[in-house]
């Protein structure tokens, strides 16, 4: 009888250890979402970001299920060598040698005459595609990695760690180029290689917090109570560990779109003639000189999406841990 007395205790204490702990979660994260509105970076980063997601979700529509019958109706093919009247036209109202930029092409043409302005915004959708779905693939693989080589420790923790460690030791790049060699350059396997680069940076960021978090009090009452780790791993350890994961996310999906365009650009990835930023820079390389519009648009569409993610990224940080400002 007393043994049924203590295990109910046990119990009735982990169950109001554990409602505590998710208060507690609730509460912190609508303090995190308050200040981030405060923050003006922040919401700068969301503003483009939101916008460039809108982008990519809606082209991705035209050009998926209906096959850019929007962008031809109404603009120019995305894909057509023949949409535009003339080549390496400059924007509208410069003047080159090759012509004035008109409203018919507000960001002018490229070298086979197709509207730069349509191919920069159907490429968006390749970028956000890849960023996100790479991401969120490494980072579920890598944080369940992550939990469990933290939280058992001993042989477990060591070959899981020497696998991150082998991936570690191989240049990003070099391996996602060696993935798609091997297995194709469609955009699917793309996302596959980017997605086993980005693992290793979860696995090893949340097993760091699991180190910590496993000796709390609330999962030493778990453990007492009888409750399976994979309970303890899924409803204490990760969402207890999460917060520098979700930071190092946002700013992760900016590093996979510079990949990305960076495949692109060595000629990887989509291939021709689907639009893609990394593709318009490489295109671009060799009319900088008489048309140097052409190279500064792609440019520009990068380094506003990857800023406005390190800028949501920052302020995810600050929100979290405001020590992290002094």
């Amino acid at each position: 009888m007393s043994d049924s007395t203590a295990a109910v205790g046990d119990s009735a204490h982990t169950g109001g250890v554990a409602d505590a702990d998710e208060h507690s979660a609730v509460s912190r994260t609508s303090q995190v979402f308050r200040q981030l509105k405060r923050n003006s970076a922040s919401r700068v980063g969301l503003y483009v970001i939101g916008l460039v997601t809108l982008v990519a979700l809606v082209t991705t529509i035209d050009a998926d299920l209906f096959d850019y019958q929007f962008a031809a109706t109404y603009w120019y093919h995305p894909e057509s060598d023949s949409a535009g009247s003339a080549i390496l036209l400059p924007p509208v109202g410069i003047e080159n040698s090759f012509g004035t930029g008109t409203w018919a092409h507000p960001l002018g043409t490229d070298h086979r005459g197709r509207d730069v302005l349509v191919r920069l915004v159907y490429g968006t959708r390749i970028a956000v595609q890849v960023g996100l779905i790479a991401t969120g693939i490494g980072m579920t693989i890598g944080t369940v990695v992550g939990a469990v080589s933290g939280y058992y420790g001993g042989w477990v923790d060591d070959v899981l760690q020497r696998f991150v460690e082998s991936l570690y030791a191989i240049p990003f790049l070099i391996l996602v180029i060696a993935i798609m060699s091997a297995f194709g350059r469609e955009l699917g396997i793309a996302i596959v290689g980017v997605s086993i680069t980005t693992i290793p940076v979860f696995t090893r960021l949340i097993r760091s917090q699991v180190l910590s978090v496993r000796e709390m009090e609330y999962v030493e009452a778990a453990k007492a109570a009888g409750v399976r780790d994979r309970h303890i791993i899924f409803r204490h350890i990760i969402p207890n560990s999460f917060a520098p994961v979700l930071v190092q996310s946002t700013l992760q999906v900016g590093v996979n779109i510079l990949i990305v365009a960076s495949l692109s650009f060595l000629g990887f990835g989509v291939q021709p003639p689907t639009p893609s930023w990394g593709q318009m820079l490489a295109n671009s390389r060799q009319y900088m000189i008489v048309n140097p519009w052409f190279s500064l648009w792609p440019g520009l569409a990068i380094l506003a999406t990857v800023v406005g993610f390190n800028l949501l990224g920052d302020g995810l940080r600050d929100a979290i841990d405001p020590r992290s400002n002094d």
